[in-house]
């Protein structure tokens, strides 16, 4: 699954975070951007242009590199440290096709899993996407029951099919997933 986190859309393109600007690295302008998508090598490639969440403020990439694990990024807009400290905390958005998929079979935008419906493999309609979580072990769906939020790992064995065209997922049918043991699914 990949991480672009989901923000607010526009008709044929939708926002999406993907980065937000965390400390100076150096003296000359330089960033660590934690990640929130699984492709920065195309979300800040050189010359991309990324915009603060909720302004018209952009952010040309200069260069990005990897260092000790994390994502150092060089903005054409940031020439020293004290502009770098100054943007701390930012969000970086950027705008892309709606119709864009993952590559890769089986993985999916965040964007694409909220709001889904939730059906059983017997195709009774128990609730709906809320977020997914990126939990350091698994990606979880945080799905919403009338029984309240639920928890569910996002995994085959749990959740075997994702149907994006017919806005649905079907989670399996497992004492205690979806409902509490005295309270019907």
């Amino acid at each position: 699954m990949l991480a672009d986190e989901p923000s607010r859309g526009m008709a044929e393109l939708v926002e999406v975070v993907v980065g937000v600007i965390g400390r100076a690295h150096g003296v000359r302008g330089e960033v660590a951007v934690d990640l929130r998508t699984d492709d920065p090598d195309r979300r800040f490639a050189q010359g991309r242009r990324l915009r603060a969440e909720d302004t018209r403020r952009e952010f040309t990439i200069a260069s990005m590199r990897e260092h000790a694990g994390r994502l150092l990024v060089t903005f054409e807009e940031l020439s020293d440290r004290a502009a770098a400290e100054a943007v701390r905390g930012t969000r970086l958005v950027a705008d892309v096709s709606a119709a864009e998929r993952p590559a890769g079979a089986g993985e999916f935008y965040d964007r694409q899993l909220v709001g889904l419906r939730v059906r059983t493999a017997a195709g009774t309609e128990v609730g709906q996407v809320g977020a997914v979580l990126h939990l350091p072990q698994q990606d979880v769906l945080e799905i919403e029951t009338a029984a309240g939020a639920r928890l569910v790992p996002f995994v085959e064995a749990l959740v075997p099919v994702v149907d994006l065209e017919h806005g649905s997922l079907t989670v399996v049918e497992l004492e205690g997933l979806l409902a509490d043991d005295d309270t019907p699914a």
